[in-house]
């Protein structure tokens, strides 16, 4: 199976995410947003598929540092563009996989789709 993880390698998320892959034996490719940015092509179609409330993180300090007003205003294609200018936006981890995608980290549901 290839997967793709989307996210800040020094999150904490994150590293239970990788632990939890490594343990389990799936090799996967990182994409860190520090480093490469984030995926503005592939954003739409994750804000398609699972919804911008799900994939915009707004219980962190990056969304609470965005003016209210542009948090009011928030459609999709503001968020890809905030999520861009702003990776930390974007909730961690993300994985692509044959299956589709999974966002957070949630061992039981990686546990169903990746086996």
């Amino acid at each position: 199976m290839t997967l793709t993880v989307y996210g800040i390698k020094a999150c904490d998320t994150m590293k239970k995410a990788f632990t939890w892959l490594d343990q389990h034996g799936i090799a996967y490719a990182f994409h860190d947003y520090k480093k490469a940015g984030a995926p503005e092509k592939k954003l739409p179609a994750w804000i398609t598929a699972k919804g911008r409330d799900t994939i915009i993180n707004r219980r962190g300090t990056s969304w609470r540092k965005l003016p209210q007003a542009e948090r009011d205003a928030m459609d999709d294609t503001s968020a890809v563009a905030a999520a861009v200018a702003n990776p930390s936006l974007i909730k961690r981890p993300i994985v692509e996989y044959p299956g589709g995608i999974l966002v957070g980290f949630d061992p039981a549901a990686w546990a169903e789709a990746l086996r």
